[in-house]
């Protein structure tokens, strides 16, 4: 059996759907009032767990879990509560962490891009204290991945158990089918898909930087199933632990991204250019590029789905499912 933290969620229910059918699925999550479940319609759950009960059903089922798949987190960038923050992105990831190296099975967990705040130090996926320490999150969310990303490796430093295999995956912008429910925080994507669709044109924010030309912003956008190809690599194959970016390499501009979104609708171009939100300026990321050489040096699919076929693909999937 694999766990899937936040398996109803973007990230997790696409992990659990390529899984179901070879193996038998634990998902803990919690549904609310969004439409979230829908992203499991498809998907053949053996457990259903409610993170307040995941200490009761270690306890009780920890025998037959083979890996946990820990996407589950509070993931919203504006999220200003930091003590909820603490409990499921820090407590809650250790107590995962620990019954695996109790268990000794593989732990693979999401960390983010957004651990790399504005870019200033680069995108390298490097695991030593002086260079995570000199990274500066430009928000609660990004700060708890890089506060997790370095108790993992403070606790392999001084010896202490680990799980068999283990990886921190430090995903980019990722976009693609199963993100309808996460409202503002969903993807440009998949956010203007009706309205573009319906005629409406799409808004993006000016540059209030002399070195970006509005819609100008560079980010490195990924393809949600190259996400999961990587996942599945990990959970069939031996390869060093360590922290690695999930991206594609390739830093692409919100104008490319907003032709390739009418591209796929088979539609002209209609962009315009709002500007940025008050709350943002001095916290938007102008440039993201993952740098890809050590999860190629592992052997683990890089991620390559072109950004017009990616979404050409997301739209179909919206089309055709409606979720």
């Amino acid at each position: 059996m694999i766990l899937v933290t936040g398996g109803a969620g973007f990230i997790g229910a696409n992990v659990a759907a390529a899984l179901d059918g070879t193996e038998v699925i634990a998902i803990c999550d919690r549904f609310g009032c969004d439409d979230r479940w829908m992203n499991l319609r498809p998907v053949t759950v053996d457990r259903f767990v409610f993170p307040e009960e995941i200490e009761d059903f270690l306890d009780q089922a920890g025998a037959e879990i083979s890996a946990v798949v820990h996407m589950g987190a509070i993931s919203a960038t504006t999220e200003r509560d930091v003590d909820l923050i603490v409990r499921n992105n820090l407590q809650f990831s250790l107590k995962l962490w620990q019954f695996c190296a109790r268990r000794q099975i593989p732990f693979i967990y999401a960390s983010s891009a957004a651990t790399y705040g504005d870019g200033q130090n680069g995108f390298d996926d490097r695991s030593d204290d002086a260079y995570l320490g000199s990274l500066r999150p430009l928000n609660a969310y990004g700060w708890s991945k890089l506060a997790f990303d370095r108790q993992v490796l403070a606790m392999i430093r001084r010896g202490e158990p680990a799980p068999s295999r283990w990886a921190g995956l430090k995903f980019f912008n990722v976009y693609g089918p199963r993100e309808r429910h996460k409202g503002a925080m969903r993807s440009v994507v998949t956010a203007n898909f009706e309205k573009l669709r319906d005629g409406e044109g799409l808004k993006l924010f000016r540059s209030d930087r002399s070195d970006y030309t509005d819609g100008g912003q560079m980010r490195d956008f990924i393809f949600v199933n190259d996400c999961v190809a990587v996942i599945q690599w990990m959970l069939a194959n031996e390869f060093e632990s360590g922290l690695f970016n999930v991206g594609t390499g390739k830093a692409r501009s919100w104008l490319d991204l907003g032709k390739a979104m009418f591209s796929a609708l088979g539609l002209e171009p209609r962009i315009d250019f709002i500007d940025m939100p008050a709350n943002l300026i001095g916290r938007y990321q102008y440039f993201t590029e993952a740098k890809m050489e050590r999860l190629a040096a592992i052997g683990a699919p890089v991620p390559a789905t072109d950004l017009t076929a990616g979404v050409a693909a997301t739209y179909r999937y919206l089309a055709d499912e409606g979720a």
